[in-house]
């Protein structure tokens, strides 16, 4: 790893690239970048179900307590959980050990501040100079003023009462199936929606360590749709590993990703007094079709880089309150400072008892258009913007879609690779064009 931070945190390999070693160091230089003005620091760390999380606990407990830091152990919760709780227990910083929808191999490290914010580029940029420093010259303190260990025992308690006050609606009556990814959230939701008076049937809600996001979850949402069918039931919500986004499914098997539920969650608190501005904040690869279907509710899209980062950034500077991503992280800044899959679940429910609507007439606000994704494969992204077919080429398929489309051309933030995106009204075309775009993406780039 020459460069640790990319899009979310740090997500590698577990004991190959992120190594023991690795996270020793960077909890410990983290840490000190987050905890250094305070007399009394401590931090939350937690993490997902699979297996590699003991082991990276481990090393930053050892990296956090190695500074004179105390650690919170949280156990088993979500990314939003651990949001939530470094700001409930006024900590001065926090760390999820996760890959979020990443296969089991993998694994991540994500800071957050003292206010359950994800830290900006430019913090991640000081933590990463200091780590690769030749020399550490960080506290290590002896004796008594080591950091010690406490575990939260009540730590999912705590979470799903938070949860439970974020809405009003009684959901006595609902039928609720929830697809947990063996992940983070496999006691949380059922134990939330239970409580809160809903039948629900779980799915993938055993996790082994070995389990998490195989063949379930928020990136198999057909699963929670077969389900949902074979038994009946008003909604369906489906996670990933790490519970920080949502996919949803109405009764009649319709699938709503990211950007219906934010059309269907915006008009209700726009209609509400509650949406400020009355802005969605997105992203880039959000649909067209939510602008048009935004443009007819009256509702403004203001969209960012690819990244619920960056969506939350430009919430916080513009002084917006509601945004997120087609892939299904949600940020409803009035309860958390992060996408949160069960907060989204719970905020879609309540937007349907209250309409007294089945969820597929909800969701018909909203009309997607064609969308085509392809990858094209280059040995060097940097040139993108330098060559003159690819200029060419992308203005030429611009002009062929006008108004009714739109093309998207990004290098990919992890891998070699740029990905194309197009939406227009004819699917077929769009294929055509997207293909002829990536040979020469590779040609150029190649």
């Amino acid at each position: 790893m020459d460069k640790l931070f990319g899009t979310d945190g740090i997500r590698s390999v577990a004991n190959r690239s992120l190594t023991a070693a690795l996270a020793l160091e960077i909890a410990r230089t983290g840490s000190f970048f987050l905890t250094r003005e305070s007399e009394n620091p401590y931090m939350v760390v937690g993490k997902d179900t699979r297996i590699s999380g003991d082991m990276l606990e481990g090393a930053i407990i050892a990296g956090i307590t190695s500074l004179g830091v105390d650690v919170y152990l949280t156990g088993v919760v979500s990314t939003p959980g651990v949001a939530y709780l470094i700001r409930d227990l006024k900590a001065q910083g926090g760390i999820m050990i996760s890959a979020s929808h990443n296969p089991v191999e993998d694994n991540g490290i994500k800071f957050f501040n003292s206010k359950g914010l994800k830290l900006t580029d430019k913090m991640e940029g000081q933590i990463e100079k200091a780590y690769f420093q030749s020399h550490d010259d960080l506290p290590r303190p002896v004796g008594g003023d080591i950091g010690r260990v406490y575990r939260v025992e009540d730590s999912i308690h705590r979470y799903i009462q938070f949860l439970k006050k974020s809405i009003s609606a009684d959901l006595k009556g609902l039928k609720v199936v929830l697809d947990c990814a063996n992940g983070a959230l496999y006691q949380i939701a059922p134990l939330l929606f239970e409580a809160l008076g809903a039948e629900v049937i779980t799915l993938n809600g055993n996790p082994d360590g070995k389990n998490i996001n195989v063949n379930c979850g928020s990136t198999h949402p057909e699963v929670v749709r077969g389900a949902l069918l074979s038994q009946g039931g008003d909604v369906g919500f489906t996670f990933d590993g790490d519970g920080d986004r949502l996919i949803a499914v109405d009764e009649k098997g319709n699938i709503l990703d990211g950007d219906k539920i934010m059309i269907i969650c915006g008009n209700y608190l726009k209609e509400a007094g509650l949406l400020k501005k009355d802005t969605i904040v997105s992203t880039v690869m959000s649909n067209l079709g939510m602008d048009l279907a935004a443009q007819g509710l009256g509702l403004k899209v203001k969209r960012t880089q690819v990244g619920d980062r960056y969506v939350l950034e430009e919430m916080l500077n513009e002084d917006y309150n509601f945004g997120g991503e087609q892939s299904g992280h949600i940020i409803f800044l009035n309860h958390n400072t992060t996408g949160d899959g069960a907060l989204t679940a719970l905020q879609l429910t309540e937007v349907l008892i209250r309409s007294g609507k089945p969820l597929s007439e909800l969701a018909g606000l909203m009309e997607k258009l064609p969308q085509v994704l392809k990858n094209a494969k280059v040995k060097d992204t940097s040139n993108l913007h330098a060559s003159s077919r690819v200029s060419e080429i992308i203005a030429q398929t611009e002009d062929k879609l006008g108004d009714t489309g739109r093309v998207l051309v990004r290098p990919s933030g992890t891998e070699p690779l740029v990905r194309v995106m197009l939406e227009g009204q004819n699917e077929e075309e769009l294929h055509t064009m997207a293909s002829e775009m990536v040979k020469v993406l590779e040609e150029e780039l190649s």
